[in-house]
C-alpha cells in the first residue's frame, strides 16, 4: 500500500503558520510539521505543538532569509552585510558553487539551531531544509552528522518529479530531484529512514484539493506531501513568496482529501509510525539471521544502533562487525 506524510513547512516564522499547521492537524490531513529555529514567532510555535504531542515535529533546518542562530561574527559565509542568513537559495547556491561557503560553519549553526529548539522544550522526530538546501552535497552529510547526535531517524528526499514545463521553478524543480536522488542513498546507508517520493514542491503556496487529488496520483512507496499552510493577517507583508496560504491551509481541512487517499488506496500515516515499522523490520531481519551466525544478538543490536548514531563501536560491537563480516552480511555503513 501507497504510505502518504503530510507535512506543513516553515512554522516558526510567523504565528499564522503555526497556527494553520496546528489547525491543519486537529481537523484535517497533516501528521507532521517541521518548525525553523530562527523564525520570529519559534517560541509560539514550541509552546503550540508541546501540546499536541499526537503531532511529529521536525526542525527545519534554515540557511537563508532568517537571523542565523549563532552570532553573525561566526557564521560570517553564510551572513549578508546586515547580518542576516542571505536572502534566498539563489545567492546561498551561488556562494556555495564559488567555494565560499564554509561548511564548518553550516554544521555549527545547524547544531545550534536544534539547540535552540530543544532549549525550547522541542522533541524533534524528523528533519528537512528551508528551501531544501540540505541536499547540497557537503550540507547534507554535515545535516545527517546533527540529526544523528539528535536521535532523528527519518529526514526528508525532496525528490518531485513532477511533470516535465518550461520555466525557472520546473527547471528547479527538476535540479533539485537530481540532488535528492543523490542524497538518498547517502542518507539509507547511514540509517536513516526516508521517503521515496515526494510531492507538493513545485507547486507550493498553490495547494487547492484539486491540484493535491492530482498529486497524489504519483504518490508511490513512502510519499511526503510537502505544504505550506497559514491564516491570519501579515503573512504575505513579512514574506513576499506570493503564496495563497489560506487557500492551501482551508484545502488540508477538506474533507475530500481523506476521500481521495481512500479512492487510489494511500494509507496517511505518522512518521513515528514509519520509523518504527523500519526498526521493527530490521529487528526481524537480524533476528533471522541469529540462525544461521554464533555472533550474540545483543551485541549485534548494540553494533547496529552505535553505527546509526554514527558511534565509535564498543569491543563487543566490533567483534560482532567481525564476524558478521566473515559471513557477509554486513555493508559498509557509510
Amino acid at each position: 500500500m501507497t504510505r502518504l506524510v503530510v507535512t506543513a513547512d516553515d512554522l516558526g516564522l510567523h504565528r499564522g503558520m503555526t497556527d494553520a499547521a496546528i489547525r491543519g492537524h486537529e481537523r484535517g490531513v497533516v501528521t507532521a510539521c517541521s518548525i525553523s529555529a530562527c523564525g520570529l514567532d519559534v517560541e509560539h510555535a514550541a509552546d503550540s505543538v508541546r501540546r499536541l504531542p499526537s503531532l511529529d515535529v521536525g526542525i527545519h533546518f534554515t540557511l537563508v532569509e532568517e537571523r542565523p542562530v549563532l552570532p553573525a561574527a561566526k557564521v560570517k559565509s553564510l551572513v549578508s552585510r546586515d547580518g542576516r542568513l542571505v536572502p534566498g537559495h539563489r545567492e546561498l547556491v551561488m556562494r556555495y558553487a564559488a567555494g565560499r561557503l564554509d561548511l564548518d560553519e553550516v554544521e555549527e549553526e545547524l547544531r545550534a539551531q536544534a539547540a535552540r529548539l530543544r532549549d525550547l522544550g522541542v522533541t524533534l522526530l524528523h528533519a528537512n531544509g528551508h528551501q531544501h538546501l540540505h541536499v547540497l552535497p557537503g550540507v547534507f552529510e554535515r545535516l545527517l552528522r546533527v540529526a544523528s547526535e539528535l536521535g532523528i531517524r527519518y529526514v526528508r528526499i525532496p525528490d518531485d518529479r513532477a511533470e516535465r514545463a518550461w520555466g525557472f521553478r520546473s527547471l528547479s524543480v527538476a535540479a533539485l530531484a537530481i540532488l535528492a536522488r543523490r542524497a538518498a542513498p547517502i542518507a539509507r546507508r547511514r540509517g536513516f529512514v526516508t521517503n521515496d517520493v515526494t510531492i507538493g514542491i513545485r507547486d507550493a503556496g498553490h495547494l487547492d484539493v484539486a491540484t493535491i487529488a492530482k498529486l497524489l496520483d504519483r504518490a508511490s512507496g513512502l510519499t511526503e506531501l510537502v505544504t505550506h499552510p497559514g491564516i491570519g493577517e501579515g503573512l504575505a507583508s513579512r514574506y513576499d513568496w506570493r503564496y495563497d496560504w489560506q487557500a492551501e491551509a482551508d484545502a488540508l481541512c477538506d474533507p475530500r482529501l481523506r476521500d481521495e487517499c481512500e479512492r487510489r488506496g494511500i494509507e496517511i500515516v505518522q512518521i513515528r509510525d514509519v520509523v518504527t515499522a523500519s526498526e521493527e523490520r530490521k529487528a526481524d531481519l537480524w533476528g533471522r539471521r541469529d540462525a544461521s551466525s554464533n555472533v550474540p544478538r545483543r551485541g549485534r543490536v548494540h553494533l547496529s544502533r552505535a553505527l546509526s548514531r554514527g558511534a565509535e563501536p564498543s569491543a563487543r560491537s566490533r567483534h560482532a562487525a567481525t564476524a558478521l563480516r566473515s559471513r557477509s552480511f554486513m555493508n559498509d555503513p557509510g
